[in-house]
């Protein structure tokens, strides 16, 4: 293992789950469940990227520091936070574009996905909160063993939920 990876192992994976505005968190909530499902320490926090653009960068630049291995933010509308953050950090960040009235969040995934060469931001689909954890799950993985271990077991789960859906598909076109 790296030293990277070795200093790690005793150390809990630590992700800043970040909003634009409080009344996204009825989507990141399941994004922060799945997280602490996981095992992951998550830190929340709003901060907009246009009108409190200097948190954004002082939390972004100051994130390494203070133990954040990955960033997942959510923005709605022109959606903007995610690409700001990325701006002003080392660390992986990951866009969650939010539905919003205007465009149901076409706008959102639109703006987090088109970022520019050199700031690159993952982005999922559309209120993808769960998928993007998930992600920071299996980035994490790199560097904490005990993640990929869980993420195994997780994706063995998933399987076993389809097929008891097929059983129970089968079950239902015999008595047809």
């Amino acid at each position: 293992m790296s030293k990277k990876n070795d200093l790690n192992v005793s150390k809990t994976p630590k992700v800043a789950v970040v909003m634009g505005s409080d009344s996204d968190f009825a989507v990141l909530k399941d994004c922060i469940k799945v997280l602490k499902q996981f095992g992951v320490e998550v830190s929340a926090s709003v901060c907009s990227a246009h009108r409190t653009p200097d948190k954004a960068a002082e939390l972004a630049k100051n994130a390494e520091e203070n133990g954040f291995d990955v960033i997942i933010a959510g923005a709605g509308k022109a959606a903007h936070l995610p690409g700001v953050l990325a701006a002003f950090t080392p660390l992986p960040v990951i866009g969650i574009p939010i539905k919003s009235s205007t465009l149901d969040g076409l706008d959102s995934l639109l703006s987090i996905v088109q970022m520019p060469s050199g700031i690159p931001v993952a982005t999922v689909a559309i209120n993808g909160a769960e998928n993007a954890a998930l992600l920071a799950v299996q980035m994490l993985s790199v560097g904490y063993p005990e993640l990929r271990d869980k993420m195994k077991e997780y994706k063995k789960k998933l399987a076993k939920k389809v097929e008891e859906k097929n059983e129970a598909l089968q079950e239902k076109v015999r008595e047809i």
